[in-house]
């Protein structure tokens, strides 16, 4: 039998088969290309756009935001802290320097850990009281900044009342990662400040500020400034928990007397020290306006 004669390819296809590669990914399927500063706006929209895309469906339209100090201890957890700084004092038989610098800053979080319980009783309250409207998108969901301390705090009294609850992370180098009390259809991680503060605010109906450092103070008076401006067309209640922290913080009244802000500035406020108080005013005026 003779032996099959074989195929001659062409010299087209022989080229071809010199040519083949792997197929080149899309670019909006490339890592590396989405990363370099060129793309920023594409990376920019995306953050902006999924936020909408995952309220909408999970039928969040309004939220009450929390503030306050990442750094603020659950009450068990500064005590605990204390109570090991004093052994170890004991121990030594001896307080340095800096020994005396840590007790004092663990006797200081026991002092500040009871805005924490505040915090997760406020927001479980506020929770508890939105879950009985009937229309899940007339609810009001509580939102935070989805790092520890009172955003641990605010997370973790919705989520003891069973409801769904936002947390609204950054990315920073040494900073913390999102809190277990985040409902995880409703966790977001930000690369953009801003595109945060936009999302922080613009579902919000009411802010709810505990005491908190540099961070809270940003979005205090970004926000009290957006209000005062009439840039915000809805209206916002922001209460400030704490008396004592508040007004040792800021002289307001000065600021009045001043002219440096009208009075009706004041207004813009209302200054709690309990959480009935705070519960009371918060649900009064979300009846007021938004519940209809």
């Amino acid at each position: 039998m003779a032996p099959a004669k074989k195929t001659q390819k062409s010299p087209a296809q022989k080229a071809s088969k010199r040519l083949t590669h792997p197929e080149p990914p899309k670019a909006y399927e490339n890592p590396e290309f989405l990363a370099i500063p060129e793309t920023r706006s594409i990376r920019v929209q995306c953050e902006l756009q999924e936020p909408a895309v995952r309220f909408a469906k999970h039928d969040v339209e309004n939220t009450i935001v929390f503030f306050g100090a990442a750094r603020i201890r659950p009450p068990e957890i500064a005590q605990a802290e204390l109570d090991a700084v004093r052994k170890k004092i004991e121990k030594e038989k001896a307080l340095t320097r800096e020994q005396k610098q840590e007790l004092d800053h663990a006797e200081a979080l026991v002092k500040t850990s009871k805005y924490y319980t505040a915090a997760r009783e406020l927001a479980k309250a506020v929770t508890q009281w939105s879950q009985l409207i009937e229309d899940p998108k007339k609810r009001f969901y509580i939102c935070s900044g989805g790092g520890p301390g009172i955003m641990e705090a605010a997370n973790r009294g919705a989520h003891d009342a069973g409801g769904k609850t936002v947390g609204m992370g950054i990315s920073l180098p040494h900073e913390q990662k999102l809190n277990a009390y985040i409902t995880p259809e409703l966790a977001f991680e930000f690369h953009y400040f801003f595109i945060r503060k936009y999302w922080l605010f613009y579902t919000a109906k009411a802010l709810v500020v505990f005491p908190g450092g540099f961070g809270t103070m940003d979005e205090l008076f970004e926000i009290l400034t957006l209000v005062q401006t009439k840039k915000a067309e809805k209206y916002i209640p922001v209460v400030l928990y704490g008396r004592e922290y508040w007004e040792k913080l800021f002289n307001f009244q000065l600021l009045v007397e001043l002219g440096l802000i009208a009075e009706e500035d004041l207004d813009l406020f209302k200054i709690c020290d309990t959480v009935q108080e705070a519960e009371r005013y918060i649900v009064e005026q979300m009846m007021r306006y938004y519940v209809k």
